[in-house]
């Protein structure tokens, strides 16, 4: 995505809940939200209400290890921020009310403790966050900005500080450190307000040193009130545990003085008891809240969706087939889905996700969208590559995928042909990668095939062969790294070891270890080549954006070499333009994540606003010329074609649609549902139990329709954006002239925020304590789940309604310049009827295609963006209370946007 323009992501958790062993747990002082982190580094946001009601409302993403602590970083009322560290030095500010990253930096050393100091200059207030871990100081880091001001340093038996406490003296300017080394020596230091404010470099000596013979020690605190009293609290039990709870102590004052104790488990559950004053004392304390986050998921209706939920249903189960791996090809706009039944499903993105989010007659079609399923693997698929995405090199045909039956299948795309199996390795493959761009032309040819055995391969593409097996490592496999000009793999294990090899001849040239091997490693210049760039994508230029909208119907459905003589015949005619303008981002990317190797993937859709409005404008300036290629047209093509030169001659166009039109007839008929798959899955099963060399090559082509990948995307983006339910009326508008379809269940945005931080709302966020403090909305109040659908995103935060108003206000300006700027189309009717499933709302009310073009419609198009984009200026911020949006700021915004990607387009 571009680097400056806007991104909003939207995510489809899937039913199950993703992996969150609890490694820290905080309490916010206006004790609304419990902070927990896990160890494997995601950090969630927990409502609290006033009731102790506790629901899950967002999952941060920035660090890439085992959350180690969290702190609190600002004193202010007005602002809840927080700091996380993890074991691999990481260091992230957040703000708690959104999820947004405001600073993070990386030290070379792992914080496992963290308070936060605050000190009085002046009338001006400063914070401190005190650090200790795995080094024998204390550091003083600035709370805004995370840079390390002075340390504590330690003269007598220098060593980890395993716990700290800050005694604040309310009757001298002098506050005092204590801390406990992990060889239970008892530490002070005295911090001045002096100190603090020179910033020195030079280290703070301690002012004492006691050993105490307490070792293991987990934490350390002193009496509030008499300042007399250290209690020193040492493991000796819990730590026989893999992953231990994690159990603290918070009290304040909220409405009403409270004392909790919360606890967080490996299964991410929490725990929390209410402690009482006046509780008896033979009395057992009991549970006040207990929740996990596969429980705050079970208990949403309807359940958070996958992305290809509606193609995985299983019979006998109620839930769907988990998605194992998957990679997207936004030059297609196609989504690539591997499951852990072995089979790979190929569907348009863009509809898939319509599908999931918004009701709409698709919900009437069984096995909607249109989709091609491909089965070759025996056994769950771990990893999927698309080469050419990665290198132009790479044929534009090849679909790389690995499983855990240890082969890597080589797919046509196009035709969903299996071209060759490798079985090379002798366990499951985790990682396939694209060597280098300069390495030896044989090299060139191949991909990296990681696997659970040890094991790595070059296997070569073109020769349909493996050139290269390394399989002499005896720990796994941790990292692979390039010496093209030496022409060597360098291989990383998980105990340090390093082994060099030749790729050419497959020997082995050497294998070090210690500071040897981490000198080898940094002197491989070239980084290591991911799979698929969750952000960055190969080029797209106008004329390839034409070639996917004019020959929309044709594409997909016809032949192979049907299909490349259109594109032939397209590019040809476009080139006679000149030069055309060129924009390098799609509007639309879909990475998949995983919160842990265990779980399925998590599918997140990006949208860049900025691309979609170029787009739009592009596609505008081009309508003349880029109609959709119908059977109807290339006929009327070949009858008009004159000495000028049509780009269809008539013969030409008369055999083209001749192959078009069967083709498509075929296609209609046999490929949208897939109904024959359970009868050819079990003559599948027969034929394989008779020959267990039998694959299924065969597969039918892979013919799917074929949409305006532009307008599909703005249509998803804009339903899922609107505030539905604030203007009946204007809803009604939405659905019958814009073509708009309203959310059937809750839409989890996300915020990305700086280093490609980001937070993602967990499904369900909206629904128990609503606990906004600005704005018209009660406080603590009940949110219901019609509300929830729709408006519900707005005001949750103010960086997340600024994108989102600025969004939906650029986007309906730029459609309302648009000719017939409407999302109702004919797509839908090209399929048969399929009979609802049980299961399934009825939507017998199909919405159907607005009259033929003309200037009172243009007009009511018009005017419906219009009011669209007028009603979220005026209305949603009058409602929110947000005064700083007012209307003329919005639409200024929007306008300059506009503007801006205008001169994009035309630069």
């Amino acid at each position: 995505m571009a680097g400056n323009s806007l991104v909003l992501p939207i995510v489809l958790w899937g039913r199950k809940a993703p992996t969150h062993c609890i490694s820290a747990v905080l309490l916010t002082d206006d004790g609304a939200t419990v902070v927990t982190g896990c160890h494997d580094g995601q950090i969630c946001l927990w409502d609290l209400s006033v009731e102790m009601e506790i629901n899950p409302r967002a999952l941060l993403f920035g660090h890439t290890a085992s959350i180690t602590c969290l702190s609190k970083a600002c004193a202010s009322s007005d602002k809840q921020y927080i700091v996380s560290a993890s074991e691999s030095g990481e260091m992230c500010l957040w703000d708690v009310s959104d999820g947004r990253c405001i600073e993070f930096t990386k030290l070379a050393c792992t914080h496992t403790g963290i308070q936060f100091y605050q000190f009085s200059v002046g009338n001006q207030r400063e914070g401190r966050l005190l650090c200790h871990g795995h080094y024998p100081e204390i550091l003083v880091v600035d709370a805004t900005s995370l840079e390390v001001l002075y340390s504590l340093v330690s003269k007598i038996s220098p060593d980890w500080i395993s716990s700290m406490s800050i005694i604040r003296s309310h009757r001298t300017q002098e506050d005092t450190v204590v801390a406990l080394s992990v060889t239970g020596i008892l530490k002070v230091w005295i911090v001045t307000s002096e100190i603090s404010d020179t910033q020195d470099t030079e280290p703070i000596f301690e002012e004492e040193s006691k050993p105490i013979y307490c070792q293991n020690c987990q934490s350390i605190s002193f009496c509030a009130f008499t300042q007399r009293s250290l209690l020193v609290v040492c493991s000796k039990y819990w730590r026989l545990l893999i992953c231990p709870p994690v159990t603290r102590f918070f009290y304040g004052c909220r409405e009403y003085f409270h004392k909790l104790l919360i606890q967080g488990d490996s299964s991410g559950r929490l725990n929390i008891w209410n402690i009482s004053d006046i509780a008896d004392k033979q009395e057992r304390l009991a549970m006040t809240t207990s929740v996990s986050l596969q429980e705050a998921f079970d208990k949403l209706n309807p359940c958070p969706a996958g992305i290809i939920d509606q193609l995985s249903v299983i019979p006998s189960s109620n839930e769907p087939l988990k998605v194992t791996a998957s990679v997207y090809i936004p030059a297609h706009g196609r989504l690539v889905c591997g499951r852990e039944d072995g089979s790979i499903v190929i569907v348009p993105a863009t509809q898939t996700a319509i599908v999931q989010l918004l009701q709409g007659e698709h919900m009437l079609r069984r096995g909607w969208p249109p989709h091609r399923t491909l089965r070759g693997h025996r056994n769950k698929v771990t990893c999927l590559l698309y080469p050419h995405q990665v290198s132009a090199r790479y044929d534009q045909r090849y679909l790389i995928s690995g499983g855990v039956d240890f082969s890597v299948i080589i797919w046509d795309i196009f035709s969903g042909e299996m071209k060759h199996i490798f079985c090379v390795h002798g366990g499951e493959i985790t990682q396939l990668l694209v060597p280098p761009e300069n390495c030896s032309a044989r090299v060139q040819h191949c991909i990296c095939s990681v696997a659970s055995d040890h094991s790595v391969g070059l296997l070569s593409l073109r020769e349909k062969k493996c050139i290269m097996l390394a399989s002499r490592h005896l720990f796994p496999i941790q990292v692979i790294k390039w010496r093209p000009s030496d022409d060597y793999l360098v291989v990383g294990c998980s105990d340090g070891s390093v082994y060099v090899w030749q790729m050419d001849t497959g020997a082995l040239d050497r294998c070090v270890m210690g500071i040897t091997a981490v000198e080898i490693l940094n002197a491989c210049d070239e980084a290591v080549p991911a799979a698929v760039d969750s952000l960055s994508h190969p080029a797209v230029n106008l004329k390839q954006a034409m070639t996917r909208r004019s020959l929309a119907a044709l594409k997909n459905m016809a032949h192979h070499k049907l299909q490349t003589l259109a594109t032939n015949l397209l590019a040809s005619e476009a080139s006679d333009k000149g030069n055309l303008p060129k924009y390098s981002h799609n509007s639309l990317m879909v990475q998949a994540i995983k919160t842990n190797l265990t779980d399925p993937d998590i599918h997140v859709l990006f949208f860049d606003v900025e691309a979609l409005i170029i787009q739009l404008l592009t596609e505008e300036a081009s309508r003349p010329n880029t109609a959709l290629i119908s059977p109807e047209n290339l006929q009327k093509a070949s009858g008009s074609s004159d000495k000028g030169g049509s780009f269809l001659t008539g013969k030409r166009a008369a055999v083209l649609f001749q192959q078009v039109k069967e083709t498509i007839k075929e296609n209609i008929k046999e490929h949208l549902l897939d109904d024959e798959e359970e009868d050819e899955e079990i003559m599948r099963q027969r034929r394989e139990e008779s020959d267990p060399e039998y694959r299924s090559s065969k597969s039918k082509p892979l013919t799917l329709l074929e949409y305006n990948l532009t307008m599909d995307t703005a249509k998803l983006f804009m339903s899922c954006l609107h505030a539905w339910g604030l203007n009946e009326v204007l809803d009604e508008v939405c659905l019958d002239r814009l073509g708009m379809l309203k959310p059937h269940c809750t839409v989890s945005f996300g915020l990305l925020s700086r280093g490609g931080h980001m937070s993602l709302m967990l499904p369900g966020y909206n629904q128990p304590a609503c606990k906004l403090s600005r704005g018209k909305m009660e406080v603590g109040r009940k949110v219901p789940v019609t509300e929830g659908v729709g408006k519900g995103t707005y005001g949750v935060s103010r960086a997340v309604t600024t994108q989102h108003l600025l969004s939906i206000i650029s986007l309906a300006n730029t459609l309302m310049s648009m000719t017939n700027a409407t999302f109702i189309g004919d797509h839908m009717k090209k399929g048969p009827t399929r009979p609802p499933r049980p299961s399934t709302p009825d939507l017998s009310k199909a919405r159907g295609s607005p009259p033929a073009s003309s200037n009172i419609v243009q007009g009511q198009i018009k005017q419906g963006w219009s009011q669209l984009a007028a009603m979220h200026c005026v209305m949603l911020p009058d409602l929110l209370g947000l005064d700083k949006f007012r209307p003329p700021l919005l639409e200024m915004l929007a306008r300059r946007w506009q503007d801006r990607c205008l001169e994009v387009m035309l630069r």
